[in-house]
């Protein structure tokens, strides 16, 4: 199996707060320094670590691509970590990247550049389920109740409760043969749909997606708390190592 993995790495993280990111010396949650390497840089070593994957091509905006080329190689090898041009949203980066693998890639994982803490355990799982089923995510249960509320007025009303064993709140990687991801990202092209993850554009094609177990600990780092959060988990993740 050739096994490519992608990360999105060109979002402007807007939820940081320009506060914190001037604090950060960044104003994108990617670049920011975790115990010294930018978040990207830690997000790639979990993959790298994994003698499946082949290729792994990170997409950032247009700007960024050489001085992250010279960061990346500095470390990994060109030929298995490659940097490429993003796009405007989260879509046109995995569809850009997309772009730029070998026709004969067989299976294309998919993951947040800024969810450094994926473990390679999960990482072989979610894998394997792709490799057998053909599409399969990383996904947690809720722990707290979920509404559905309408917001269509000047308040927020609850018109439904949810039951938590019908619910999945999805993570990354998410993963799926090639050619059905392809064919995917071309069916909401030609629609004009934009999904909010690689799972939303394969379901509109029929196809049932797998869910992999995943864990608290994967956490997509977003707003300044999560940063403190992140520090914790490094240092517990340096003491295991």
């Amino acid at each position: 199996m050739k096994i490519a993995v992608i990360l999105p790495a060109a979002g402007l993280g807007t939820r940081m707060g320009k506060s914190s990111a001037a604090k950060m010396g960044t104003s994108r949650k990617q670049f920011m320094l975790l115990d010294g390497s930018p978040i990207l840089l830690h997000t790639v070593r979990k993959f790298a670590a994994s003698n499946r994957i082949r290729d792994i091509v990170v997409a950032v905006r247009p700007e960024d691509v050489e001085w992250v080329r010279e960061i990346v190689g500095k470390e990994f090898p060109a030929k298995r970590v490659r940097v490429v041009e993003g796009g405007n949203s989260r879509q046109q980066s995995v569809e850009n990247a997309l772009a730029s693998l070998d026709r004969d890639t067989d299976i294309v994982a998919v993951h947040d550049a800024v969810r450094p803490f994926i473990d390679l355990d999960t990482i072989h799982k979610v894998l394997d389920a792709a490799e057998e089923t053909g599409g399969a995510i990383v996904g947690v249960a809720p722990v707290d109740t979920v509404k559905q509320v309408n917001r269509g007025t000047g308040r927020v009303r609850i018109r439904a409760t949810l039951p938590r064993d019908r619910l999945v709140l999805a993570q990354t990687p998410q993963v799926f043969r090639y050619d059905l991801l392809q064919r995917a990202f071309q069916s909401a092209r030609d629609d004009g749909f934009i999904g909010t993850d690689e799972a939303s554009l394969v379901e509109r094609l029929d196809v049932e997606v797998t869910v992999v177990p995943g864990s608290d600990r994967n956490i997509k780092i977003t707003k300044p708390a999560d940063m403190d959060l992140a520090r914790l988990f490094l240092q517990e993740q340096e003491v295991r190592s």
